[in-house]
């Protein structure tokens, strides 16, 4: 009996009959047992045979036969395409046309799959991991609830922040040994990742730990699931918002955006273990040394020039701190940043892409390093966090430090430092507002371009400016605030507060009819607004019932007044490195 007549005698498809083997990559057809015949044989046809009268083959027919002898097994319907590949010969060429087209994939090349990149060490390893093995690194991740610190999951849509800290706790298998064996875990390296919205490019600016800050009160999760406020502390170091008195990295989170105005989504902590063990995971990292290190305090010891450090050796070359500089932390945050940007180059590299075992090793050893908020806490969204950091080119990624000066108030010997008044509010403003330290080629340059054409053309006069003023995220009272200043500073009469919006929104936005461009014009040059804050669209009906434009005011509102346009180039005269060089320490 051939394939299609078993398959219908046994009620089964033969196109299910081909079946994958996983060795060969290739389909094959498995015959399943038939059913029991009778036992009765019944009447045998002979074979046909050629006009020399030699058997003919069966894929061999004379002209004419083929209609004839379907009419002889019972006028089949021609069967389907599927069926008939199923029942023909397996000549050399019918049986490769035969087969259905299958792409082998190497092991490599479904690890390869699941691979993703970033700036920081530990975030850039979670893409590594591979399908299969989700389910096993989702226990090896610590998670903390921090509360209404941080975001609840991830948006692959928007900009987002994360706080990377490196505690200083002396935990795990020979770390007994550096600095003070007694830590609770300070925030002793932090750097807030900000990666743009269109992810072409992303900032990674380093916090120091001896920055003077306002740690603000802090609710902490207590062990029995309640809520206790931690008070805070004026003019600390930074590094006690973690630790210290029982505070979280949700404290740590809250004492950026006191200081900086920057709102941290989320946070990924680790230890020393973590460098220990990714920098193993990958086979070292490269570092170039200006000149040669013998430091008996953190046992670094290395010639000048190129080195590949890892494990042990690796943790020392990112804490030590006296053969740098002027052996303070900040010149350690350079060397920190370098290590890093070559950590990410050594990531992404080809022999690391290529090698399923070494990146399941460094699955392994990121997820295992790592404590991460619940927002964040399964594998699966941090390698969607991963995945988004692998699409910035690391020739735009860029490393700065918080600009600071020297704290007056520690006389001779400068121990702590403060926030430079000048400089650190440009740079804060930049990565609130998106905007890129390094040169790049702006994915939406026609709708820059469409958002400045709307500030151009003639104004109404302030009189004449109809507008309904909503709250969509501002501080309560904004849009009163904004209502008095309009009318008694600025004329525009005709105007009015509509309440709070139907939603937040981060933006302030200032929607207008065409026929109320002018009134737009003239409104966004009172207010300081940018084109992208106006959005063509339609008017609304105000309480008098005609017609007027809506303006409502998002979470980026800073005052009646104050000047909403955002800066369009990074600060000039601030320090910074990229990822895709190479730099010496020295």
């Amino acid at each position: 009996m051939d394939a299609q007549g078993r398959g219908r005698a046994d009620n089964i498809d033969p196109a299910d009959q081909w079946v994958l083997n996983p060795d060969t990559g290739e389909y094959e057809l498995r015959l399943s047992p038939s059913a029991p015949q009778s036992s009765v044989p019944g009447p045998r046809r002979a074979a046909p045979r050629d006009n020399a009268g030699a058997p003919r083959r069966r894929n061999d027919s004379a002209p004419g036969e083929a209609g004839e002898t379907r009419q002889a097994r019972g006028a089949e319907v021609p069967p389907r395409a599927s069926r008939r590949r199923a029942t023909e010969p397996e000549s050399p060429q019918g049986r490769r046309a035969a087969r259905r087209p299958v792409k082998k994939k190497s092991r490599a090349k479904k690890v390869l799959a699941w691979t993703a990149g970033g700036t920081a060490f530990v975030l850039v390893a979670i893409g590594a991991a591979g399908y299969l093995y989700l389910k096993h690194l989702e226990g090896n991740v610590t998670t903390t609830d921090i509360g209404s610190a941080g975001k609840n999951g991830f948006s692959k849509d928007d900009a987002f922040n994360i706080l990377i800290i490196g505690t200083d706790k002396r935990t795990g298998k020979g770390n007994e040994g550096y600095g003070d064996a007694n830590s609770v875990g300070h925030a002793d390296t932090n750097i807030l990742l900000h990666v743009s919205k269109d992810r072409t490019n992303a900032t990674a600016m380093s916090i120091p730990r001896d920055l003077v800050v306002n740690i603000p009160d802090c609710p902490t999760k207590q062990a029995d699931g309640s809520t206790k406020v931690i008070p805070g502390s004026d003019q600390v170091r930074f590094n006690e918002s973690l630790g210290q008195e029982g505070r979280d990295p949700g404290c740590t989170m809250r004492t950026v955006k006191e200081v900086t105005g920057i709102t941290p989504d989320h946070f990924v902590m680790v230890d020393f273990n973590a460098v220990k063990t990714l920098t193993t995971a990958v086979g070292g990292v490269d570092v170039c040394l200006a000149h040669a290190v013998n430091d008996k305090e953190s046992h670094l010891k290395l010639p000048a020039g190129q080195s590949k450090v890892e494990g042990e050796q690796a943790l020392a070359f990112v804490r030590t701190r006296h053969s740098w500089g002027n052996a303070g932390d900040l010149d350690r945050i350079k060397v920190q940043q370098q290590f890093l940007g070559s950590l990410m180059r050594k990531m992404t590299s080809g022999d690391t892409l290529s090698d399923p075992t070494k990146l399941l090793s460094l699955a392994e050893a990121a997820t295992k390093a790592l404590t991460v908020d619940k927002g964040i806490g399964s594998v699966t969204t941090l390698k969607d966090v991963a995945l988004e950091l692998k699409k910035v080119p690391p020739k735009n990624i860029s490393f700065v430090t918080v600009p600071v000066l020297d704290n007056p108030a520690d006389g001779k010997y400068h121990k702590t430092v403060i926030v430079n008044p000048a400089l650190a509010p440009q740079v804060f403003d930049a990565i609130i507002n998106d905007v890129s330290f390094t040169e790049v080629k702006k994915k939406q340059k026609a709708q820059k371009d469409a958002e400045a054409a709307r500030l151009k053309g003639s104004r109404s006069a302030p009189s004449d400016v109809r507008v309904r003023i909503l709250n969509g995220g501002a501080v309560g009272g904004s849009a009163q605030e904004t209502l008095d200043w309009l009318q008694n500073k600025e004329g525009v009469l005709k105007s009015e507060n509509a309440g709070n919006a139907p939603a937040r929104l981060s933006k302030t936005t200032l929607e207008y009819a065409p026929d109320q461009a002018a009134q737009a014009r003239e409104l966004a040059q009172l207010m300081g607004l940018s084109g992208s804050a106006l959005k063509p669209g339609k008017s609304v009906t105000n309480s008098q019932g005609l017609p007027a434009m809506t303006l409502t005011l998002g979470k980026d509102f800073k005052g009646a007044g104050v000047s909403l346009t955002a800066p369009s180039k990074a600060p000039q005269g601030i320090d910074k490195s990229t990822a895709d060089k190479v730099k010496c320490a020295s």
